[in-house]
């Protein structure tokens, strides 16, 4: 299962400039299609004065879009798309405008064009390894309060919360990869867990 991926953690923008047009790559971090067409909108605003808003996204779900938006089929979007991939970034959305210069790049040229100004924008932006953790809840006796504290174990086993109280709760974060060897451990030392939600 895989329970990693490297995102962005800000954007980031690259310009280049071919036969005249100018293209400007924009990459930034988004979480869901909703946030990235907001995005997408407020640049279109923004830069109302362009050619082309051409376009990819790519979620770490496995949901991606690209679109050419009005640029001859496959030259854009697709290529856009593809840099995002060759980056191995999810969770990351790019627009590429153009303002179109008065000479045609032709089909490869174009593609070229948009993936490089995508590339370049992804290149620019921070990145980091992200993880999905799965939240185990441990019931800790005071007299073992010691063991709670060495399951710690970043980035595999991340302790996201405790409650002292007549049960002491403990709360990991377990990447998801780990969370049944993590619950089989915890018998083996007779740590109970709290009872799981249906």
């Amino acid at each position: 299962m895989a329970d990693h991926y490297r995102t962005l953690t800000a954007a980031a923008e690259a310009r280049v400039k071919i036969e005249r047009s100018e293209f400007l790559g924009i990459a930034f971090p988004v979480t869901s299609e909703e946030a990235f067409l907001m995005e997408l909108a407020r640049l279109q605003k923004k830069y109302f004065d362009a050619t082309h808003h051409c376009w990819a996204f790519r979620l770490f779900s496995g949901r991606e879009r690209s679109s050419d938006a009005g640029e001859p089929s496959g030259t854009a979007g697709r290529p856009i798309a593809g840099a995002i991939e060759s980056a191995s970034l999810h969770d990351v959305g790019v627009v590429v405008v153009r303002w179109y210069g008065g000479i045609k790049l032709g089909t490869g040229g174009l593609a070229r064009a948009y993936r490089e100004s995508a590339l370049a924008a992804v290149r620019e932006a921070p990145s980091e390894e992200r993880f999905v953790y799965s939240r185990v809840e441990v019931i800790i006796p005071f007299d073992r309060l010691s063991d709670a504290y060495r399951l710690v174990s970043p980035p595999n086993v991340l302790l996201a919360g405790e409650t002292f109280a007549e049960q002491n709760v403990f709360a990991f974060d377990v990447r998801a990869s780990q969370a049944e060897d993590f619950r089989r451990m915890l018998v083996e030392k007779r740590l109970e867990t709290t009872p799981r939600l249906p």
